[in-house]
């Protein structure tokens, strides 16, 4: 681990990480905005990212909606990686209170982490838009509980992601959680984020706590209120192994 990071973890007892994309790109899950990212696959499907990632898309297209979010959204072969493992210890050390994180993938609780706030919701958890009823993602992955792609409950109604599609609002039990455990922070470690994406990225501007961590491979609009800014990789960062 980062010396000047451990410094500042050593000194603090309640400690918050919010997190975004980079942070799980170290475990093949791709992100939106670089040159292998997300949006740049719209020659393939004939529609942006932003787009078929819609409510409005998601309504009137279900069988495109499906197979693009299939095929770029589901990653059953990623695992945690350093970064992850990181803060699952920090968590069991009594150090890290919450992780607030704005990816779908669930790779913070396969590390172990518990106080987790997904602020887009996850790719693990679907429901029953008639019924209400949870499946998981192998559910929804089983051709056989589908009709050109899409998956049904057994009560006949469409299962819908448990993911934030864009024109949708965040959860706001999950967003209120997750400004109360930045509120009480004396230290707010941020990682693998551009902050730049809101309503999210605004998260930041609840803490007022003692120290400010930037991790990331490029600059943030924040990188000046920051008491330390690392641009690198958060898994070399973090690493305690």
């Amino acid at each position: 681990m980062d010396e000047r990071l451990k410094r500042i973890i050593d000194e603090s007892s309640n400690i918050v990480f919010f997190g975004g994309a980079g942070v799980s790109t170290e475990s093949g899950v791709p992100d939106f905005r670089s040159e292998s990212g997300l949006y740049h696959a719209k020659q393939k499907y004939g529609h942006s990212p932003e787009t078929m990632l819609s409510h409005t898309f998601y309504v009137n297209h279900p069988e495109a909606f499906y197979q693009y979010y299939k095929e770029n959204l589901i990653h059953p072969e990623a695992r945690p990686n350093a970064a992850h493992r990181a803060l699952a210890k920090l968590e069991e050390m009594g150090k890290l209170r919450a992780v607030i994180t704005q990816n779908i993938d669930g790779l913070h609780q396969k590390a172990g982490s518990k106080a987790v706030y997904e602020v887009h919701g996850s790719v693990l958890r679907n429901y029953c838009e008639s019924c209400h009823k949870f499946y998981d993602v192998n559910y929804i992955m089983d051709e056989s509980h589908c009709k050109d792609g899409v998956p049904y409950c057994t009560c006949g109604g469409r299962i819908k992601p448990d993911v934030v599609l864009y024109e949708e609002a965040l959860d706001q039990r999950v967003l209120g959680a997750a400004v109360d455990a930045i509120e009480r922070a004396d230290c707010m470690i941020v990682g693998g984020t551009s902050l730049v994406v809101y309503p999210a990225a605004g998260l930041i501007n609840y803490f007022h706590g003692k120290h400010l961590v930037l991790i990331n491979k490029s600059a943030t609009p924040y990188d000046s209120k920051a008491d330390l800014v690392i641009n690198d990789a958060i898994g070399k960062v973090m690493s305690m192994e």
